[in-house]
């Protein structure tokens, strides 16, 4: 006899082929055995109404649980969401959840599993005599925020949470939806990776309802999460002012494919409809739960040309120092030391290569950007007193080079002494020459932020934080900007029109890093963005720098949350 571990690889392989068929044609695809009830333990299914009152304030959504027989609520059990959850509760459905998770889960093909199935949303009118109800299905699924996944987590799950013991582990917590609930279910665990590492989606809405066509693009260069996804769709399915579904599916499988994630893709010969998607929902499953002991690993293999370039695989943000009032600017002195001040503390403090901080500057006067330069000291913008100042990295000894700078943000400093400093309330750029005289750089942008120079000093970048775009100017001799040009551009989150870019640095090599609403984005010399380098989650950033003994450790602050990190490749 074979062990149990080989037969159920031997019969995951086979489905994989089976669904791997594009022979059948329409009218063929039929449920399986799988599919129908059977002599086997039967799990029950109960019902309930929940009014959101954070995600989706007053909305009202009907759900289903189904608890296996097999739960007795000693341990926890997995989970698995269902959008349009009436659908695939109908025992008499296209997909019978209950029915088919009754047959796997009695056959071990996959693991004790509670399925919450959730209608979408209905909003009440003031007036229901006069006054029609608003469907939310649309706005809760199609869009790509972490809106509904908030919900999920926030609201619905501690819900049924109250019943039934539910898995904290996001390796035993799926998600699954067909058409918009099909996006929908990616969109939950992609950006909630913490809670879902499975994704089942069948005819998925992946066009431009409302921006979801965006993925392809993002997958390739973020930084890839720990995900599995199974994706169907057919040669018919629509084809309209959205987009087409069917290359929408095949661009999500081809980008998913070439990060490195585990991921299968069905294409059948059916339209908009749950034909196939019926027919194969048990052999997805199987894909799905396969080897559901182990954890399902973020794709380390990365190809050449991705963020796989600079981050080293399986690292991950750790915590330095604190706790902190308020992080903002950070620097790097020649030793690879990092330096970043706490604003509201009034501190800056000192973190050398090895990782132990102390307080350098017990009270900084409100300094907030902080950049060291050639000449051993560390330059700040310092609010409290509208002034530019620098500390000697040696004595600590403060000396005010400029004041009049109303709201000054952050600085940059090249090798001649010339100093550039953002006043982002202002809407303007200053120049402080070597010999201490300041003039007006630029203005005009809507918020100027973090501030740099490439490598070579030639050129000058400044980002808008309520913009996409990223500025570079050409450095005269005698620190007047020129050929000003929107030379980066940043990524936004879906529904909003700006990208939060705040600090910035540069490597070596020229790339450009700069901390923003989605991430550390990174950009070639050449202005294309490269990556992004996921934040922790629920932080937001503010400043990054390059630093260590090798310089080749990212450090970006987090507001009270301090400092974290993440080991790059050395780029010497």
């Amino acid at each position: 006899m074979l062990p149990n571990a080989i037969w159920r690889s031997i019969i995951i392989a086979i489905c994989l082929f089976l669904l791997s068929s594009r022979v059948f044609a329409a009218d063929t695809y039929q449920l399986g055995l799988d599919s129908q009830v059977q002599d086997v333990p039967h799990g029950k299914v109960t019902s309930g109404q929940i009014i959101s009152h954070k995600a989706f304030p007053g909305v009202i959504h009907k759900y289903w649980v189904y608890v296996p027989a097999q739960y007795d609520g000693s341990t926890p059990a997995a989970v698995m969401v269902f959008q349009d959850g009436g659908g695939f509760q109908n025992p008499k459905g296209s997909f019978r959840v209950p029915v088919v998770f009754d047959n796997l889960i009695a056959h071990k093909q996959m693991p004790v599993t509670i399925a919450i199935m959730i209608d979408p949303g209905v909003l009440p009118p003031a007036d229901p005599k006069t006054q029609s109800p608003r469907a939310e299905r649309g706005f809760e699924y199609d869009s790509p925020t972490d809106r509904y996944a908030r919900f999920l987590i926030d609201e619905v799950l501690p819900q049924v949470g109250e019943q039934f013991k539910l898995t904290t582990d996001p390796n035993l917590r799926a998600i699954c939806g067909s058409s918009s609930g099909g996006i929908c279910a990616f969109t939950a665990a992609w950006e909630r990776p913490d809670q879902f590492h499975r994704v089942l989606s069948f005819v998925g809405s992946f066009t431009n309802l409302r921006g979801g066509n965006r993925y392809p693009d993002l997958i390739r260069k973020t930084e890839p999460k720990p995900l599995r996804v199974f994706l169907q769709d057919g040669t018919n399915d629509l084809n309209n002012f959205a987009g087409s579904w069917y290359l929408a599916n095949q661009d999500m499988a081809s980008a998913l494919k070439w990060v490195g994630y585990e991921t299968h893709l069905v294409i059948g010969t059916e339209g908009h409809n749950a034909r196939q998607g019926g027919a194969i929902f048990p052999d997805a499953l199987r894909w799905l739960w396969q080897d559901w002991e182990k954890p399902i690993a973020t794709p380390s293999q990365l190809p050449k040309g991705s963020i796989g370039d600079i981050l080293i695989a399986g690292q991950d943000w750790q915590p330095v120092g604190g706790p902190y009032t308020a992080t903002s600017g950070a620097t790097v002195d020649a030793e690879g030391n990092v330096y970043l001040s706490d604003v509201s503390a009034s501190k800056i403090y000192k973190v050398n290569a090895d990782g132990n901080e102390s307080v350098w500057i017990d009270n900084s006067n409100g300094a907030d950007g902080i950049r060291t330069g050639p000449d051993g000291k560390l330059y700040a913008c310092q609010n409290r007193n509208k002034s530019v100042a620098t500390f000697d990295l040696k004595t600590k000894q403060q000396e005010v080079i400029a004041t009049g700078i109303d709201q000054a943000n952050d600085l940059a400093v090249d090798h001649l002494g010339h100093v550039y400093a953002t006043g982002s309330a202002t809407k303007q750029v200053w120049y402080v020459s070597p010999d201490r005289q300041k003039r007006l750089a630029d203005k005009g942008l809507e918020f100027p932020n973090g501030i740099g120079f490439t490598p070579d000093h030639s050129q000058l970048i400044v980002d808008d934080m309520r913009g996409v775009n990223i500025y570079t100017y050409s450095v005269e001799p005698d620190g007047t900007l020129k050929n000003k040009q929107p030379f980066y551009t940043a990524e936004c989150p879906y529904g909003q029109f700006d990208s939060g870019a705040d600090g910035l640095c540069l490597d070596r090599e020229g790339r450009l890093y700069v901390t923003s609403r989605m991430g550390v984005q990174v950009f070639s010399p050449q202005g294309p963005i490269l990556g992004i380098i996921s934040k922790p989650q629920g932080m937001s950033l503010s400043s990054v720098i390059l630093g260590g003994k090798d310089f080749d450790t990212l450090y970006v602050t987090c507001g009270t949350k301090g400092l974290t990190k993440n080991n790059l490749y050395n780029f010497s």
